[in-house]
């Protein structure tokens, strides 16, 4: 986190005097971003992004990506309420991984003359939520057989779901080169759950290329 503040100040100081790479227009980019992600609990992020432009300030993006734990506080004690149900020696592990696929707008807001280009982001899409739960008695994974120990799982500790989810944002784009660039980015995220919201926070970097 501290690494990416100082890089955004940094190139913020630069924006003042740096003049922007001679580039062609841009018909389009694509990327890889990698995020620290911030919830319940704080985890990483990590993805790919490609837009195309409508007009010269206004892009068309998908972005694709993987938030490897969104657990909600009540995951937890509801793991723990089945390991004290499966007696001595038993423990758990939990987590919420969400993958994601989103299309929305981008908008470019202009900064003639500029080596650093901001823009605001919106958009929504599917987010696929998985309960990752695991038990263990003295060591052994038994998971997959708490039925033997009387245990049924619900979906509030076990499945799959599929529920929409909305995102926005915003960024500051370097252009590295004509071609390369680097894009600093924080984006917000709200998935609803079983009646209940979870938001997702994203502050990380990308680098990509323009076409």
């Amino acid at each position: 986190m501290k690494l990416m503040v100082a890089s955004l100040v940094g190139m913020l100081a630069l924006s003042g005097v740096a003049q922007a790479q001679s580039a062609p227009p841009s018909k389009g980019y694509i990327e890889g971003i990698a995020q620290s992600a911030f919830g319940n609990v704080t985890s990483q992020s990590f993805g790919a992004e490609g837009g195309v432009s409508l007009t010269d300030t206004v892009q068309v993006f998908a972005e694709f990506g993987m938030v490897r734990d969104t657990a909600p506080d009540t995951i937890g004690p509801a793991a723990q309420k089945i390991a004290v149900a499966l007696g001595s020696g038993a423990g758990y592990s939990v987590a919420q991984p969400v993958g994601f696929g989103l299309l929305g707008l981008r908008y470019n807001i202009p900064m003639e003359g500029r080596a650093l280009h901001p823009y605001l982001s919106v958009g929504g899409g599917l987010a696929s939520v998985k309960r990752d739960v695991a038990f263990l008695v003295n060591g052994t994974d038994v998971t997959e057989k708490l039925d033997t120990y009387g245990v049924v799982l619900g979906s509030d500790l076990a499945g799959t779901e599929r529920k929409l989810m909305i995102s926005g944002g915003v960024g500051l784009i370097y252009n590295i080169t004509r071609t390369f660039l680097f894009d600093a980015n924080y984006r917000f995220g709200r998935i609803q759950t079983d009646g209940t919201a979870t938001n997702v926070q994203r502050v990380g970097a990308g680098i990509g290329f323009r076409f």
